[in-house]
């Protein structure tokens, strides 16, 4: 029996949730999984009316979860930074969710901007370290609001979560049997010590992935080739930082946030998973949203816990979806609502 607690969230995370959990009913069914839904109400709307964001009693119930399948959160009427550091950031530390995973595939019939390539070609995956470095909040101001202002934004790494967030890239990409190739993605030549340490720790861990060729690249140069050569990579590594940058540049590429899903991990503990498109709130409760997103975090959701026939069934599900019925993968444009998607998904699900 799988505990998984749902966060629909802000915006549109309701309405790809529901699509979600849909196919998750529909899956369970075919592949004869058990699970039991655990809701919560975090996000916008409760701290408006409450002023809570993260209860330390949520936060508990949480560790006793097998997974966190999370819609979206922000919300135009509270202030950037709020949720996202008071929900989002305060999840990731305290579950201690070192990895963001981001899958970085373009599915046949989704178009992508790059002239000339096709599934072939974008076919890799974004290791980002997901609880150090610039994101951790050390810093500080200095006479704030006078011309003599100073801001101070630190980069904390240690050599504990560098290691092992390059020993999970290793490990991944042993597992992923593609190219078995390691890209650190840093700036070495600008970040002299932080990136000093991921390169050197970088190397020491390779030593023991013989099989495993390794790489180096610039983060501009790799914005560059993620462009221009998109099938030189399979897994990449990199700091937060980097991370957050690059895999919205990936998502572009792979078809838009409208299919693109990522997952925060702990492999020991409590992993939380969702679509990368946000709460979209000029979309609200109109059923346009595109919700293939969120069902490839399911997916996702669904492979770490060890539920393989049932990933796979919802990721052919996608894959049929996408190139045979929808006709955009635009909010609004895909020829189908929000819940017709949803329905197609389980109805395909339902015939396997």
């Amino acid at each position: 029996m799988h505990k998984i607690a749902v966060i629909p969230g802000d915006g549109t995370g309701p309405e790809v949730i529901r699509e979600g959990l849909k196919v998750l009913d529909a899956v369970a069914r075919k592949a004869h999984l058990t699970y039991e839904l655990v809701h919560y109400d975090l996000g916008g709307d409760r701290y408006l009316r409450t002023g809570e964001l993260l209860p330390e009693s949520v936060l508990q119930e949480l560790k006793t979860c097998h997974a966190i399948y999370l819609g979206a959160i922000g919300h135009p009427d509270v202030p950037p930074g709020i949720l996202e550091r008071g929900i989002l950031l305060k999840m990731r530390f305290e579950l201690d969710q070192y990895i963001n995973l981001r899958p970085v595939k373009l599915l046949p019939g989704v178009p992508t901007p790059l002239k000339d390539k096709g599934p072939d070609d974008i076919d890799f995956v974004v290791v980002r370290e997901n609880t150090e470095g610039l994101y951790i909040g050390a810093g500080g101001f200095l006479k704030k609001g006078t011309p003599d202002e100073v801001a101070i934004q630190e980069s904390i790494n240690t050599r504990k979560g560098v290691e092992r967030c390059v020993r999970f890239a290793f490990q991944y990409c042993m597992q992923r049997s593609k190219k078995k190739k390691l890209t650190f993605c840093g700036k070495t030549n600008v970040l002299t010590y932080a990136h000093d340490l991921w390169q050197r720790t970088f190397h020491e861990v390779a030593t023991e992935y013989p099989d495993i060729a390794t790489d180096y690249a610039h983060v501009d140069a790799l914005c560059m080739w993620m462009v221009k050569n998109p099938e030189w990579f399979d897994v990449i590594v990199t700091d937060n930082m980097f991370g957050d940058i690059i895999t919205d540049l990936a998502a572009m590429i792979q078809g838009g946030v409208g299919v693109a899903a990522g997952g925060n991990i702990n492999p020991e503990g409590v992993s939380m998973f969702e679509p990368m498109g946000g709460s979209a709130p000029k979309y609200t409760g109109k059923n346009i949203i595109n919700p293939i997103a969120a069902v490839a975090a399911l997916q996702m959701m669904l492979s770490f816990l060890h539920e393989e026939r049932a990933a796979a069934l919802v990721e052919a599900a996608i894959k049929k979806v996408v190139k045979e019925d929808m006709k955009s993968m635009a909010a609004g444009q895909m020829g189908y609502t929000t819940s017709q998607i949803g329905d197609l998904l389980a109805e395909f699900i339902a015939t396997q």
